[in-house]
């Protein structure tokens, strides 16, 4: 377990892996042939960055969904609707 994404639960993508629904039994392998662990949280995490770090300095994780230091503002779509943070 990584120390920034405690509380983390993964859970291998079964079906397509064009998109976040199960759709299928078998795991979602991407174009390259790798398969897709999501992981959920029921808080967000505290630092992006750090389990960034981590997840990529993980033997066997090609790559992850953190875009860390890539953007200059946020679109949030949630149950109470859409809003944006820089």
């Amino acid at each position: 377990e990584l120390p920034s994404l405690k509380g983390g639960k993964p859970q291998l993508r079964l079906g397509s892996s064009a998109n976040n629904a199960v759709d299928g039994k078998d795991p979602a392998v991407t174009d390259n042939g790798l398969y897709i662990v999501d992981v959920f949280f029921d808080t967000p995490i505290a630092d992006a960055p750090k389990a960034a770090a981590e997840l990529k300095g993980l033997c066997g994780v090609f790559e992850h969904g953190l875009f860390c230091g890539m953007t200059t503002s946020v679109i949030i779509a949630g149950k109470d609707g859409i809003s944006q943070k820089p």
